[in-house]
């Protein structure tokens, strides 16, 4: 049994499988416009939870958000479920693929058989969909693969039962129904952005560890590691950041891309052209990102060039800050300008 399912290739694995639910009922958006919608550059460094022994950092809300945001905003009625029972878990994954309705799946990326050696870790926020079922071999749509796949049922249970941070306790969601009416996309991309603006630059308040202040935080923090941690530990921290940087969920540079040509259809859509150049801006903005990725990844291997240390890289950190700050106060007040 196989849904006829379009298989799409995505940046991001969440932002993949809701546009390719999407466009299974007859919905066609694209990924940076479900990005854009979903309201969800972040930046958070959170001390408080660890992943792998360190703090996790972060370029995006919790699995699930995206999808959540986007199809409440679009009027689309969904459902999603997590499980205690693996047993149950299984059941109502066959009961939705024989009602012929593909599903979304949170999993652990370590137990997926069909991963690289080198993605096989443990980030459980993986989102794949599900959409057919040959004996004990699920076919799965995996936004970050170049075609469907397979995997066995005793591997999927696994990988939707990892343990760990964030455990995904056999999450499902699908879509139950459709709009009534279009969506007014123009008036949806205005919100969308104030929102994301509000969220980066506002709702922060005094908590440092998020939206802007997270910038300052971890780049005050950054040239304490080998005092904190010792030289080898500080070496793996820094190993971490890199990985949620550009590895993890697309990570830094790669949501600024995103949301850069989500600005770019933003302009089209809503006629400020403006927009353009605030695309290109952030585009810039994700080119830094990627250079303190390098420079990071250069300290981790013991290969840094003269003048880059823990310390050049945390000001580089808090320079960034700086630009992302500016950049969204004036891309709040450039929209606001045209409500």
């Amino acid at each position: 049994m196989e849904i006829a399912f379009e298989h799409k290739t995505a940046a991001h694995c969440e932002d993949g499988v809701t546009a390719n639910l999407l466009r299974f009922y007859g919905y066609e958006y694209s990924e940076p416009l479900i990005f854009g919608l979903s309201a969800s550059l972040y930046f958070v460094h959170l001390p408080f939870i660890k992943l792998a022994g360190f703090p996790v950092t972060s370029f995006r809300p919790l699995p699930g958000v995206i999808f959540n945001r986007v199809t409440r905003l679009l009027d689309f009625k969904i459902h999603s479920t997590v499980f205690l029972n693996k047993k149950h878990a299984g059941q109502k994954l066959d009961s939705l693929l024989a009602q012929g309705i593909p599903t979304g799946c949170v999993v652990g990326m370590y137990y997926l058989p069909y991963m690289p050696l080198e993605y096989r870790f443990h980030f459980n926020a993986h989102n794949i969909c599900v959409i057919g079922r040959d004996g004990d071999d699920y076919l799965i749509s995996d936004p970050i693969a170049t075609q469907k796949v397979t995997i066995s049922s005793r591997d999927l249970l696994r990988a939707r039962f990892a343990k760990g941070t964030y455990p995904p306790f056999g999450k499902l969601y699908w879509i139950k129904s459709l709009p009534e009416k279009a969506p007014d996309i123009p008036r949806l991309v205005h919100r969308a952005i104030l929102k994301n603006c509000y969220r980066m630059i506002h709702q922060p308040g005094p908590v440092p560890y998020v939206g802007v202040n997270a910038f300052k935080h971890l780049g005050d923090k950054i040239p304490k590691f080998p005092r904190i941690y010792g030289e080898r530990k500080a070496a793996l921290h820094l190993a971490q950041l890199i990985r949620m940087m550009e590895e993890i969920g697309t990570g830094g540079a790669g949501f600024r891309f995103l949301y850069a040509a989500f600005l770019q259809e933003a302009a089209q859509i809503t006629g400020i052209r403006e927009l353009n150049d605030f695309s290109q801006r952030l585009t810039d903005i994700g080119d830094q990102w990627r250079i303190f990725a390098s420079e990071a990844g250069r300290i981790y291997k013991n290969r840094s060039s003269e003048g880059v240390d823990y310390r050049t890289i945390g000001d580089h950190l808090k320079t960034i800050g700086a630009q992302e700050q500016a950049f969204f106060a004036t891309l709040e007040q450039l929209v606001r300008d045209h409500i």
